[in-house]
């Protein structure tokens, strides 16, 4: 179960990762453009949204079924600290992907509320961009493209 988790996990990746940069660019270009918000780009916020929940119900299941969680109680966390890997994989990763999510979540809900194309475009470029960047700052690339 763990292999096949671990699978879709990582391929799923490929797809939030590339939606995620579709909406930034998009939003971004459009903004800077002076565009404005069309049903398009509803559909690529909602997408990019529905993706990284998707995908961060996925990480949850994997990260509580991988051998690697039972460090918690066989080497306690100071040691899971200590180790650069175990703490990528245990607690950066989790956690920074935890706030790309909501950051995702945070800049669709706000860009709902505002009535006019410059300020939906705006918040959403911000908030998507900050996710982008911290989420290309945790993935796990020696394992991932290796």
């Amino acid at each position: 179960m763990y292999e096949t988790i671990q699978v879709l996990h990582s391929y799923w990746a490929y797809l939030v990762l590339l939606i995620l940069i579709i909406a930034v660019v998009n939003a971004i270009a459009k903004s800077v453009g002076g565009k404005e918000y069309s049903p398009k780009d509803f559909r690529i916020s909602l997408f990019t949204l529905i993706v990284s929940h998707i995908q961060l119900l996925i990480g949850f299941i994997l990260y509580f079924v991988a051998p690697r969680f039972a460090l918690f109680s066989e080497i306690g966390m100071g040691e899971i600290m200590k180790d650069s890997v175990n703490r990528l994989y245990l607690v950066e990763h989790p956690i920074i992907n935890i706030a790309v999510v909501a950051l995702i979540t945070i800049g669709y809900s706000k860009h709902k509320k505002k009535l006019t194309s410059a300020p939906k475009l705006k918040t959403i470029a911000i908030f998507y961009t900050i996710a982008l960047v911290l989420l290309v700052s945790r993935i796990p690339w020696s394992a991932w493209l290796g």
